[in-house]
C-alpha cells in the first residue's frame, strides 16, 4: 500500500506516521471550515433555538418587520409608532435565531485502513474535523460518534471549541488504533443503530463511511434517523476499490503481515467492478429516497476542496439567487 507524500492535504510532518490522523491539521482545518456556509436547512418546525434565523410574533433578537395586530400577539410587541401612524394596532416581528446541531459519524471500522494514495480512515478524520469546525463557526452545537473496530465514543454537541477539539483527539486516538487490526465489533447496522439514540430531532447529521457492508438491514436504521434529522452520506473510496490496477502482482498489506495480489482474472476484475458499482447505486438510490445529502470522497481529493464545491459562500450564493427567481 502506497503512502501519500507529502504534497497531499493533510500529509504528516517527518516523525508523524502516516497512518495516523494529523492533529495539528485537524486543527488547522477550521480556517477553511469557516467557508462552507451553504449547510442543509432543516424545516423549522424541527429546528431548537440558536443560529438560523426564522420568524415568529414577540420579542427576539433582531427586528425584521412590522404587520397588522391579531389576537394572541404579545401586546409588548407592539409597534406604537406605526399604530399612532395609521390609526391600526400594529405589532412588530423580530427573528430569532434557531441552531441545528451538527452530529458528524465517523466510520473507522478495519475496512478504513485501507488506501492506495492515502488511507481512508485518515481522509475520514479530516472530513469529519471539517463538518465539526463548519458546525461551530455558523454558531451550531458540533459533536460527534467514532466508531473504532472494537470501541466507541461519543462526544456530546456542544457550542464550544473544547468539544471540537475533544472530538478531533478522539478520530486521532481511533485511527492510531487501526494500526493494531482486530475484528469488526460492530456492522454498519448496529453502528446506525448505536447512533439513532445519540441523535436530537432536528440534527443535521454526517455519516463519514466507506460503506463497505451497506444492507438492507442498515436502511430501515437510515430511514428512522431521517424522520427526525437532516442526513449526508460522505462516501470515502479509493481508486483501487473502483477497479483493479493492470493486470498484475501486486504485494498488499495491513501494515503488520504481507500478501500477493492477482489482478489478471477478468472475472475477478468484472466482479470487483460491479460490487464497487452496485454499492454506489444503492446508496445514491438510499439517498434520493431519504432526501440525503451525497458526497464522494476519493483519497485522492483534497477534502476541502469537495466541501467547498457542495457548502462553500459561492454555491450557498448561487442558491440564493436562484431561489429569489420568480
Amino acid at each position: 500500500m502506497n503512502q501519500s507524500d507529502n504534497s497531499q492535504p493533510g500529509s504528516q510532518s517527518e516523525g508523524d506516521h502516516p497512518a495516523i490522523a494529523n492533529l495539528s491539521h485537524m486543527v488547522k482545518l477550521r480556517h477553511g471550515a469557516r467557508e462552507l456556509t451553504g449547510f442543509p436547512r432543516i424545516q423549522a418546525r424541527q429546528m431548537l433555538a440558536g443560529g438560523h434565523k426564522s420568524k415568529f410574533r414577540g420579542r427576539g433578537m433582531d427586528f425584521d418587520s412590522v404587520r397588522i395586530y391579531q389576537p394572541g400577539d404579545d401586546v409588548r410587541s407592539i409597534d406604537w409608532r406605526v399604530t399612532a401612524r395609521t390609526q391600526t394596532p400594529h405589532t412588530k416581528i423580530f427573528t430569532e435565531e434557531h441552531e441545528r446541531p451538527i452530529l458528524v459519524i465517523s466510520d473507522l471500522r478495519s475496512s478504513m485502513f485501507f488506501g492506495s494514495q492515502r488511507l481512508k480512515s485518515v481522509v475520514a478524520c479530516e472530513i469529519s474535523a471539517a463538518l465539526a469546525w463548519a458546525g461551530l463557526a455558523a454558531n451550531d452545537r458540533a459533536g460527534g460518534l467514532v466508531f473504532g473496530a472494537q470501541q466507541q465514543t461519543d462526544i456530546k454537541a456542544r457550542r464550544s471549541h473544547h468539544a471540537v477539539l475533544q472530538y478531533i483527539h478522539s478520530l486521532q486516538e481511533f485511527s492510531g488504533k487501526l494500526l493494531n487490526p482486530e475484528p469488526d465489533r460492530f456492522s454498519l447496522a448496529q453502528l446506525l443503530e448505536e447512533s439513532r439514540r445519540f441523535i436530537l430531532p432536528g440534527s443535521t447529521v454526517f455519516i463519514v463511511s466507506d460503506f463497505h457492508d451497506l444492507d438492507n438491514s442498515c436502511e430501515r436504521h437510515l430511514f428512522e434517523l431521517a424522520r427526525h434529522a437532516n442526513l449526508n452520506f460522505c462516501h470515502v473510496f479509493d481508486s483501487i476499490e473502483t477497479e483493479l490496477p493492470p493486470p498484475s502482482v501486486y504485494a498488499v498489506t495491513d501494515g503488520q503481515q504481507q500478501t500477493l495480489l492477482d489482478t489478471g482474472s477478468q472475472k475477478l476484475r468484472q466482479r470487483y467492478a460491479d460490487a464497487f458499482m452496485q454499492r454506489g447505486q444503492t446508496l445514491r438510490k438510499l439517498s434520493e429516497q431519504l432526501s440525503a445529502g451525497l458526497l464522494p470522497f476519493d483519497t485522492a481529493d483534497n477534502i476541502m476542496s469537495v466541501l467547498a464545491r457542495a457548502y462553500g459562500k459561492r454555491r450557498s450564493s448561487s442558491r440564493s439567487s436562484r431561489s429569489a427567481q420568480p
